[in-house]
This record gives structure tokens, sequence and C-alpha cells, in this order.
């Protein structure tokens, strides 16, 4: 599938933690194409304020049923409109859009690390992994206890529970994801069985952290990087990362890129 602007209509919206939503929406030609770390450029057809779209990556989807979801947080009047979305509501996604993982042919152990909302566009690939029988851990980090609201997901999908910091202490250990990076890959290490993969995804200052413990342990990395996008399609050049290569656009040559090329 190339890119399609396409209709999408709301199943489900529900209020997970503070500013943490999960929109789930009937959109057969996004589920049935959707390659792990893609994203859909999406409509706010009640918003007259809004004429941008909104850049979302897919949590989760069902091939069967057509349906995908998104995990969202409330960081502005477009986002906290999309809260009121009841079923039935009906808005348009351009998809699939963007650079996907790219996993090593020869990968046995991947580390995955997701930093808040930045869990969410690692699960399809998590998803992927597991089916391919690779061995994956999962870092998440948040907030606090209730923030990790895809820490179930991931466990369920690899049969053992993410290993979670929490600023707050109130769940996992305290402090930042970092630190448990540094464990995994220390731990991986000296059992002989070094990951060959890792991607990561959340705030910069944890990903540019994490990707750098990652990249000195001599394992492969990739990063989702977020930007604010108008276009979505490569023409606006509102979302440039600066890289080793020069500048390049987050929409179309990423949203994932290899560590090694992203100047932090």
């Amino acid at each position: 599938m190339g890119l399609e602007d396409t209709s999408a209509r709301v199943v489900a919206n529900k209020h997970l933690f503070g500013p943490l939503y999960l929109m789930e929406l009937d959109c057969p030609a996004v589920a049935a194409n959707i390659m792990p770390g893609q994203f859909v450029h999406m409509a706010l057809p009640d918003r007259d304020a809004s004429v941008l779209r909104r850049p979302f990556s897919i949590f989760d989807r069902d091939e069967d049923t057509g349906h995908i979801e998104i995990l969202y947080q409330t960081v502005g009047a477009g986002t906290q409109a999309m809260t009121g979305w009841q079923p039935g509501f009906e808005t348009r996604m351009i998809g699939c859009i963007g650079r996907p993982w790219e996993v090593p042919f020869s990968t046995k152990r991947a580390l995955l690390v997701g930093g808040g909302v930045g869990a969410a566009p690692l699960n399809l690939l998590c998803q992927q992994l597991v089916d391919e029988g690779v061995d994956v851990d999962v870092i998440l980090g948040a907030q606090t206890e209730g923030a990790l609201v895809c820490r179930k997901r991931y466990e369920e999908a690899c049969g053992k529970e993410p290993r979670c910091s929490t600023d707050d202490g109130s769940f996992g250990r305290e402090g930042f994801a970092t630190v448990l990076v540094e464990e995994a890959l220390d731990a991986a290490q000296a059992a002989g069985t070094p990951y060959d993969y890792a991607a990561v995804c959340g705030p910069e200052p944890l990903m540019r952290a994490a990707s750098g413990l990652i990249m000195d342990a001599g394992v492969a990395c990739q990063v989702s990087l977020e930007r604010r996008m108008a276009c979505g399609v490569g023409a606006c050049l509102s979302c440039v990362v600066e890289t080793v290569d020069g500048r390049k656009r987050a929409c179309v040559d990423g949203p994932i890129f290899d560590a090694e090329v992203v100047v932090w």
C-alpha cells in the first residue's frame, strides 16, 4: 500500500490514566498494510482551527476485524478534542507513512526500550519479533505506575514481564530507564547471549542516553523520532532531523533512524 487517504471510524475511545487514551478505529486499509514503526497522519474534522493533521503511531492492529489502535496523550487543543470522539465518529487518515523498523536478519535476541507513550511504536515490532522466534526483552519507563499502560500488552506478547522504572518509585526501579538498559546489556553479555538488536522510543533525552549505552555495547540500535509535522508526506520540511548525512525528514526518511546517524 502506498500513501492513501482513507476513512476511519471510531470503535472505542478509552481513558487509561491521566492524559493517556486508547482509541480503536475501524480502518481496514491501514490494518492490512501497516508495518511496525510506520504511522498515520490523522485529520481533526471537528476542529475548524486545526487545519493540520496529527501524526500517530499504530499501537496495535487486527487484520481480521480491520481495526487499529492508537495510544495518544493529550498535549494540546487538538488531542484534547479527540478525547470526545464517540463510537461512530468518522475521520480520515493518510497512511501508511514512513520507514519501518529494520531488524537485522540474523537477530536472535532483541532489547526494546520505551519511555512514556514511546512504548506504543514498539508493540507491533515486539509481536513481529516474537512470531519470528526472537527472544525479546522489554524495558518500560514512566513517571508513575499508572502511566505504565502498555505493560500488560508486552507481558502477553513476550510471555514475561517487562522490566519497569518509574520516576517516583511507585513501580519497579525508581529513576530513569537507562539504569535498567545498562543492567540488561551487562547481564546479557555476562550470560554469553548478548543482544543483536535494540529499538528505542520515548523522550529525546532517554533515546540519546539509551542508544549511546547500546551502541557502546556493540549492539545495532534504531530509534523512532517524533517531530511536529505539517504535511506528513515530505513536502513541507517542518520535521527535519539532523544526521551525519545531512538534514532528513522524519516523516518519510524516518521516523525510524539508525541511532548512529542521528546528531543529538
